[in-house]
């Protein structure tokens, strides 16, 4: 099966965020006579209490050394640079659009990642939306801070980073993080650790259901996982 070019997928994203800004906007201007009454049902509702883990660092505790195994496993050879990377659209997937998540401005990576990686990504987003609207908060995009870095990248990282390895998960495609400090609001804004806390829960599902690896980087401020 070949997997959709950028472009295909920047299409095929804004024409469903247009079908779903018109349906929204035809919802709006319905009569009162024509909106259904929901009311019973909305009274009815109760949200899911939040839970959270009980220890960020004890849910989430896979380290470099088991990461490494999964991305040398369901990954890419690395990738050298940019232009070795536009020629391995074939193996790998664009993740830059999502209704789910935003990418932050990328300085050290790339949004690709193997399939297998991208439908990782997607899950994780929509369960964060699910959970969210169950337990009655505001939609919140995640916001993924690294993706698919290549040599280069690396090699540059080292320069400015002596802790930065070599043999970084990310060079193979399998690997993202995500920032648990920062979220993009869709509505209102959420402002304390909420979010962080609704995040962990669908994270320890994923954990819980061996879709992914997941380590929890306290100077990094995210949860940076591998595809399992």
């Amino acid at each position: 099966m070949r997997h959709p070019s950028k472009r295909q997928f920047q299409l095929c994203f804004l024409s469903v965020v247009a079908v779903l800004a018109v349906g929204r906007y035809g919802y709006r201007h319905l009569s009162l006579d024509q909106v259904p009454d929901v009311t019973p049902v909305m009274a009815e509702r109760q949200h899911t209490p939040i839970r959270s883990v009980p220890s960020y660092k004890e849910a989430f505790p896979d380290s470099q050394s088991v990461q490494i195994v999964a991305a040398e496993r369901w990954g890419v050879r690395p990738v050298r640079n940019r232009e070795d990377a536009e020629l391995r659209k074939k193996e790998l997937v664009y993740v830059g659009l999502s209704p789910y998540y935003h990418v932050d401005r990328l300085s050290s990576s790339i949004p690709y990642l193997v399939p297998r990686a991208a439908l990782m990504l997607q899950d994780i987003g929509e369960a964060f939306f699910d959970s969210l609207h169950a337990k009655g908060l505001p939609l919140h995009q995640l916001i993924v801070t690294s993706v698919l870095r290549t040599t280069d990248d690396v090699a540059r990282l080292q320069r400015h980073n002596p802790n930065a390895t070599e043999r970084s998960c990310h060079l193979y495609g399998t690997t993202v993080d995500i920032c648990y400090n920062r979220y993009q609001p869709l509505t209102r804004e959420v402002r304390d650790d909420t979010l962080k806390w609704v995040l962990s829960e669908v994270l320890r599902d994923k954990r819980d259901e061996r879709r992914c690896y997941i380590k929890y980087e306290v100077k990094q401020g995210c949860f940076h996982m591998t595809v399992r």
